[in-house]
């Protein structure tokens, strides 16, 4: 989708920000408030990294911090550049941010809601951190959210599917890059229809909490309007390990999907044991028995190994994409690491130059700058095309991605294959659509 239908679309407020070569407005400036928190004083500034280091999630949020690592590096000269070279906006020159060197703290959310807004406040309050980035827990980042809106600091969310997190619990001081659940079904159920047909019955596995609960929803919907019906949805704790008394009532519930709305950790084991009760090899209802996997990453299904072939689900990004912004990204990463980047990499990666690039164009670390720099900022070089910042709710809007993992892959790496790229026009919706309802965005606050 271009720019242009993007503005016709409505989706851009009046005044917004554009990307480089168009007019810019001008920006709340720092000197315009008596202050603001961890405002820079010295020559750094200092950027927090919030991410799953332990917990069911901790493999995403190892791949999270050296996306922000190498973003660090490219902000600060280093290394080739990555994506500053195909970035639409010019504004960072590889000098920091503001002329500043990029310094970093790091924590670990453990992919629990407490633990991942002690540890943000920390970076906050201890270390100075004017930015928290990262995640891989739709709960951790509702959480951090609202505790960076408290402070007055900016939240960039890393991985973060639930239709909450800028939906009902969207917050002004926060932005989301990374697609939700509503977006993922939205993608999904046209392939669904025909690859499987419109006369199927959907057995739903949901991990319990605000991801999964929006992720069954929206899946349920877009499937329902098709045709298909919801044979039961069952609530599985998140520190599950082992699903096998949950797949058992599978097989006698006439149900001929299941739909695994489990991520990381839980769905490589609760694909595994779905495997191995033998879903895949059966037929209900004179149909050959499939499984879905709403939400896809490429860590995933490498874990899951041989267990993913033929299993159709969605990504926001994937290292195939042959765009210039996606090809620079893999290359810097994989030269660096030795293995392709995942899209919770890809995120908090995007995440880190989008921050560090509002800065830039507002002239100031004030949050309340960055907020105005972000809101209705359109870009395009950073993989998935053309993307908007929505000013309504702060969530991108970009092409989705439909996946299906692969019969021969060549390693581990090359476990899924895209099926269809999705264009944003179909992916779109109103910013008061009910799955998004009952929540306020608020207004920035700027701290002290």
């Amino acid at each position: 989708m271009s720019f242009s239908k993007l503005t016709r679309r409505g989706l851009i407020k009046t005044g917004a920000v554009a990307s480089a070569g168009l007019a810019l407005p001008t920006y709340l400036r720092a000197d315009g408030h008596s202050g603001f928190t961890n405002a820079p004083t010295g020559s750094t500034v200092t950027l927090g990294f919030n991410v799953p280091q332990t917990g069911p999630y901790a493999e995403e949020g190892l791949d999270e911090l050296r996306a922000q690592e190498l973003a660090v590096q490219h902000l600060n000269g280093e290394g080739d550049g990555g994506m500053l070279n195909t970035f639409s906006s010019k504004a960072l020159k590889g000098n920091g941010i503001l002329g500043k060197k990029v310094e970093f703290v790091t924590g670990d959310t453990q992919t629990k809601s407490d633990a991942a807004r002690a540890s943000a406040k920390a970076m906050i309050e201890k270390d100075g951190a004017i930015m928290i980035n990262g995640g891989s827990s739709s709960g951790v980042a509702v959480a951090v959210q609202g505790l960076c809106q408290e402070a007055g600091v900016i939240f960039m969310a890393g991985l973060t599917h639930s239709n909450d997190t800028t939906g009902k619990d969207k917050k002004a001081n926060g932005f989301r890059h990374f697609f939700n659940g509503y977006m993922s079904a939205a993608a999904l159920a046209p392939v669904l229809n025909n690859a499987y047909g419109s006369d199927r019955r959907a057995y739903h596995l949901t991990a319990d909490y605000t991801w999964g609960w929006t992720q069954q929803e929206s899946i349920a919907a877009a499937t329902e309007a098709m045709g298909w019906e919801t044979v039961n949805n069952v609530l599985t704790p998140l520190a599950s390990t082992d699903f096998s008394s949950y797949i058992a009532p599978v097989l006698n519930s006439g149900a001929d999907v299941l739909v695994l709305n489990h991520y990381g950790g839980n769905m490589v084991n609760s694909l595994t044991n779905a495997v191995q009760f033998g879903l895949l090899d059966k037929e209900v209802n004179g149909k050959k028995f499939e499984i879905v996997v709403p939400l896809y990453s490429e860590l995933m299904a490498a874990g899951a190994g041989k267990n993913v072939e033929g299993v159709i689900g969605s990504m926001n990004w994937n290292w195939q994409l042959q765009d210039e912004g996606s090809k620079a990204f893999t290359k810097s990463f994989g030269e660096k690491y030795g293995r392709p980047p995942s899209n919770s990499a890809h995120t908090c990666y995007v995440q880190t130059l989008l921050y560090a690039d509002a800065v830039e164009r507002a002239g100031s670390f004030n949050p309340c700058a960055v907020v105005e720099a972000l809101e209705g900022f359109e870009f395009d070089g950073m993989g998935n095309g053309p993307t908007l910042y929505r000013a309504d709710d702060h969530q991108c809007f970009k092409d989705v991605l439909v996946m299906k993992g692969k019969e021969n892959p060549s390693s581990e790496y090359d476990t899924l294959e895209i099926v269809e790229v999705t264009p944003v026009e179909q992916v779109t919706y109103e910013p008061d659509h009910p799955m998004f309802a009952g929540g306020q965005l608020g207004s920035c606050n700027p701290g002290a």
